[in-house]
Order: C-alpha cells, then sequence, then structure tokens
C-alpha cells in the first residue's frame, strides 16, 4: 500500500487524496482475460477472471473504509454538510462498482447465454436483479 493510502486511514474525510483513490479508474483497464472463477445462481456458471475480482474487491475495501470513516465523522459531530458530501461520494463509488458489475454481466454472462441458447431465461433475471436495483 502506498504512503499517501496508508495516510489516508488515518485522516478525516473530505480530502481530494481520498476521493481520488476512492475514484481510481486504473482498475477498469485490461477487461479482456482469461476467466477462473466460476459461481452459479441462475441456469449457467458466471465466470469471473481472478483480475476482475481482485478490482472489486478493492474498490469495494475502498468504499468500506470510507464509510467507516463516515461513522468517525458522525461520532465526532462534524458538521452535516461534510458528512453529506461523504455520503454522496459513497454513493458515486457504489454506483460505479455496479457500472462494472452489470458491464461484465452484460459482456460475460448474457453473452455466454446467447451463445447457449438461454437468453430469454438470462433476460429475466436480469430484469428482476434491475428492478431491485433501480429506484
Amino acid at each position: 500500500m502506498s504512503k499517501s493510502k496508508k495516510k489516508i486511514a488515518n485522516e478525516p474525510l473530505g480530502n481530494s487524496l481520498f476521493e481520488e483513490n476512492l475514484f481510481d479508474n486504473s482498475d477498469l483497464e485490461n477487461t479482456e482475460e482469461v476467466h477462473k472463477h466460476t459461481h452459479t445462481h441462475t441456469g449457467h456458471p458466471h465466470v469471473h477472471s481472478e483480475e476482475s475480482l481482485r478490482r472489486l474487491v478493492n474498490r469495494l475495501s475502498r468504499i468500506e473504509g470510507h464509510v467507516r470513516g463516515i461513522k468517525t465523522m458522525v461520532q465526532q459531530n462534524s458538521p452535516c454538510p461534510e458528512v453529506l458530501l461523504q455520503i454522496a461520494a459513497v454513493r458515486g463509488a457504489l454506483d460505479r462498482v455496479a457500472r462494472i458489475v452489470l458491464d461484465e454481466h452484460l459482456t460475460e454472462c448474457i453473452a455466454r447465454a446467447a451463445k447457449e441458447g438461454d437468453i430469454e431465461e438470462e433476460l429475466e433475471h436480469l430484469k428482476a436483479a434491475l428492478d431491485r436495483f433501480l429506484p
């Protein structure tokens, strides 16, 4: 972990260094990789590369740390506008994670289901998930 990321963990939120690390898009690069990890929750296995999983987990870990920082801000009676700003930052970061998951699902899982002839079932699962996800 770099010095700036270590330092951020002990700093109050609201600084640009933290937001730069939270919104780092470097893990969006190199999306064409060999898929190794699988899990099944619908009619076909969902296959994810180890690199893809690592990037998602890293993003979620940064978000988790940000949420802990917001909790600390509340415990320290930080000004409400600053807390709200950090909550908005976390929402934005979660939305970006959701977009990455959706993109992978469309490019990998839906495409695979179409090739295997299971597209209707997979689209129904996707629609149900989007109904729960979208406001």
